[in-house]
């Protein structure tokens, strides 16, 4: 009778152990193989694929990728999600929060690529990321209105260096000055600019007027005077300069006139680098430096959801009557949440931790689709080079030694979670 049902057991896994076999261990056996053959596979190569993961400028590059991707991602995904397992314990929504958090879990490592592919785009119009930086950035050091402005033909002013422009000859007080200047498309002008008014004198101060000299139409008004649809340069911040020093200044009105004081007479109007400077377009999210940073926030994005319902989940074990206990003899909630409620998770946290862990190291699809070809090489990690390696430059013989070298990076880090299970098991 047992060995019928030896027989029968073995008949029922049979279909299984050949499915392991033909998907898992063949491929295993088989690139293990190949890891040690040239890359025509006729000619051994012995160790020299190996060698080639720690002189390689690009298997490099993906390792020490690897390394900030297994530190850094699993911590900050871990982490919010037991913040947001404890905050949504305690409020009336709490589920519908959770449900949102835990949503992107749904979209696929592709269609999450593409979304973050458009959030981190250069473009402030397009990009979120940029679109709320430059928000940011513009509520507390506002662009300038005029970054093309420039001088025009027969101008009286020159440039004066840094992207300054400084009158050609010195001013006098009661002599009206005419500082035209183009550059700025009429759609672009501020939407307060008014019409210009055309300078005019009063006596012991220097007046003029700075505007925008153009006039749409082939022919069409008269150079370095003001014409009735012309525009003034509203902000434009005017000083006067005598020696290399200061001595006055002034910002223009919404029709461009301004007044300097007497102190001005015999100086030289500049126009400083600051009415000029170009509008601030943000971060570049997807350049060199910023691009596994970027990449990994939408790692986060995905996996703080899934780590947040399995530390509620062991949230919901923990006795209440510690948390209330504590809070009878004094502890305040931080203390009650380090002392108390972090410790009685650490199992769970040590298993969402590993778990990631594992889940980083064979990260390929985000880096794929959202780093651009210009910095696919600073965001490269191991899994991505080992596809480049396989596919794009045609060396198997290192594709293979790589998948070899992941595989040794990811057995120690199961086997420590496998021993947690058995421990948690035991219990």
């Amino acid at each position: 009778m047992t060995g019928t049902r030896r027989t029968v057991a073995a008949l029922f896994l049979l279909p299984a152990f050949v499915l392991l076999g033909a998907l898992v261990v063949y491929p295993i056996g088989y690139s293990l193989f190949r890891s040690f053959y040239d890359q025509s596979g006729d000619g051994f190569a012995g160790f020299d694929n190996y060698r080639a993961l720690f002189t390689d400028d690009g298997i490099r590059t993906a390792l020490k990728n690897n390394i900030i991707w297994v530190v850094f991602a699993p911590t900050v995904a871990t982490a919010l999600g037991l913040v947001f397992a404890v905050l949504t314990e305690r409020v009336r929504w709490g589920t519908a929060f959770k449900l949102v958090v835990f949503m992107p879990m749904a979209i696929s490592m592709l269609a999450a690529g593409i979304i973050f592919r458009l959030v981190y785009d250069q473009d402030p119009d397009k990009g979120v990321a940029n679109a709320v930086w430059v928000g940011v950035h513009d509520t507390f050091a506002e662009s300038s209105a005029f970054p093309k402005a420039h001088p025009g033909r027969q101008s009286p002013l020159r440039a004066a260096g840094g992207g300054a422009f400084i009158t050609k000859e010195p001013v006098r007080a009661g002599t009206p000055v005419a500082l035209p200047l183009v550059g700025v498309a009429p759609d672009q002008m501020p939407g307060h600019a008014g019409r210009a008014a055309a300078p005019k004198a009063e006596p012991g101060k220097v007046t003029g007027t700075t505007w925008q000299d153009f006039t749409r139409g082939k022919g069409v008004g008269k150079l370095g005077g003001v014409d009735a649809s012309e525009l003034g340069y509203p902000g434009m911040r005017i000083e006067a300069v005598k020696d290399g020093k200061v001595v006055a200044s002034t910002t223009a009105g919404d029709d461009g006139a301004f007044t300097l004081p007497a102190a001005a007479d015999g100086a030289q109007l500049r126009l400083p680098a600051d009415n000029f400077k170009e509008a601030y377009n943000g971060l570049d999210w997807l350049g060199p430096s910023l691009v596994t940073p970027a990449i990994i926030g939408s790692y986060v994005w995905m996996w703080a959801g899934f780590a947040m319902v399995l530390i509620a989940a062991g949230l919901a074990g923990v006795p209440r009557e510690l948390l209330e206990a504590a809070r009878v003899d004094g502890a305040n909630e931080w203390q009650v949440f380090r002392r108390i409620t972090v410790p009685m998770l650490a199992p769970v946290l040590a298993v969402v931790a590993v778990t990631l862990m594992i889940n980083v190291l064979k990260i390929f699809d985000l880096v794929f689709i959202i780093a651009p070809g210009s910095s696919q090489d600073d965001a490269n990690v191991l899994a991505l080079e080992l596809y480049r390696k396989g596919f794009s430059e045609d060396q198997p013989g290192v594709a293979s030694a790589i998948s070899v070298f992941l595989l040794l990076l990811v057995i120690p880090v199961m086997w420590f979670n496998v021993r947690r299970l058995r421990r948690e098991v035991r219990r």
